[in-house]
């Protein structure tokens, strides 16, 4: 079987979450040609969620614990509330979506992650295996796969799962069936040299690039680990990875990442 062009998209809950934002988004990624996944996050809703049932929601660094009761939440708003939203508004725009977490179909196997440095993050997944296969079936067949950052570990258990670290893999594993452009879209125009100043984008970061600003301190907090897939990604076999705003998913603007 040919390759054929893939894009695979990252939205960030902080778009889809608002209802402006998100229609800006939806129209660009319905524009994108040819065969394309998105994968989502949602993390603002289920914290707001949480606390309107009285649940705390505890964060590292950053990163969410999800214990028993936080899963439930993140499950119902990941998988229910926010995939399926998107799903009635990109067929409402012409496009057959298809919702799916990482369970369906097996398409995304993961672990429960070990302490780190001491800290248990709860059901929090990292990634073993993803079903590329099953998942070009679905594309091949014009389907869009929405997937939400959930996934499962083949023995019953579900699993709390990054959604950058969930678009990258799913990248790899396309990649080696298909030409894959992955784009990470969220509110800025791309990676910044200034922080305060949206048209300070750096046009392209390779891997010496990134460990000198990581060591400047130019890339910072969540853009670290986001460059560090992406740069992964492209070692891995994707065509290109594509850091842009939520409403320019056309690859003109923005940062590429290289090897």
């Amino acid at each position: 079987m040919n390759k054929e062009h893939l894009t695979i998209v990252k939205v960030g809950g902080a778009v889809v979450e608002d209802s402006t934002k998100l229609e800006e988004f939806l129209t660009a990624f319905t524009a994108i040609p040819g065969h394309k996944l998105l994968v989502h996050g949602g993390g603002r809703s289920a914290t707001k969620i949480a606390s309107a049932l009285g649940i705390q929601s505890k964060m590292v660094e950053g990163r969410r614990i999800t214990d028993a009761d936080m899963l439930r939440i993140v499950t119902m708003v990941y998988g229910g509330l926010i995939n399926k939203n998107l799903v009635a508004q990109l067929q409402s725009k012409g496009v057959n979506a298809l919702g799916l977490t990482g369970a369906d179909m097996d398409v995304i196997r993961s672990h429960r992650r070990p302490l780190v440095k001491g800290i248990d993050f709860g059901f929090v997944g990292d990634i073993d295996t993803v079903n590329g296969y099953s998942l070009q079936a679905l594309i091949r067949q014009d389907i869009v796969p929405v997937i939400a950052p959930i996934t499962c570990d083949g023995k019953g258990q579900l699993l709390n799962t990054n959604a950058d670290t969930i678009a990258a893999e799913t990248a790899k594993a396309l990649s080696r069936l298909e030409e894959v452009t992955l784009i990470y879209s969220f509110e800025k125009n791309g990676v910044l040299s200034n922080p305060d100043d949206n048209d300070s984008v750096i046009p392209v970061i390779n891997r010496a690039a990134f460990d000198r600003y990581a060591a400047e301190g130019t890339v910072a907090k969540g853009m670290v680990p986001k460059l560090q897939n992406a740069l992964e990604a492209v070692d891995k076999g994707v065509k290109e990875v594509i850091i842009t705003k939520y409403s320019a998913l056309d690859g003109r603007k923005g940062t590429v990442i290289r090897s």
